[in-house]
């Protein structure tokens, strides 16, 4: 964790140029911000159809830590929504979710 996915009208979907700048921001605000491994950095793109409101709607998934405090995460949303909104054109609606690592089963 963190994992970042982000829900984009197939109709809109940016260019693998426009989708390679944004991942490479997005790791980087993951390792520089939330102090990320970069093997436990995820990010997918999920084309959709788009029924109503935002054009992008973006999930983040991590594990708490002490040092990802409310101030932290506000000012990572701060930089991804510069980031999506710099590299694709479109407004995010963003939403991040802290799950305690007694609360995560995973494997991979």
């Amino acid at each position: 964790m963190p994992n970042l996915t982000m829900f984009i009208p197939s109709d809109t979907m940016p260019s693998d140029e426009a989708l390679a700048r944004l991942t490479a921001r997005c790791t980087q605000l993951c390792l520089d911000i939330l102090k990320a491994a970069l093997g436990n950095v995820h990010i997918i793109y999920v084309p959709v159809r788009h029924g109503r409101g935002h054009r992008v709607f973006a999930e983040i998934r991590y594990r708490l830590e002490p040092s990802r405090t409310p101030a932290i995460m506000d000012a990572f949303m701060e930089e991804l929504d510069n980031a999506i909104q710099s590299d694709t054109g479109l407004v995010a609606r963003i939403r991040c979710f802290g799950y305690a690592a007694s609360a995560i089963h995973a494997r991979h």
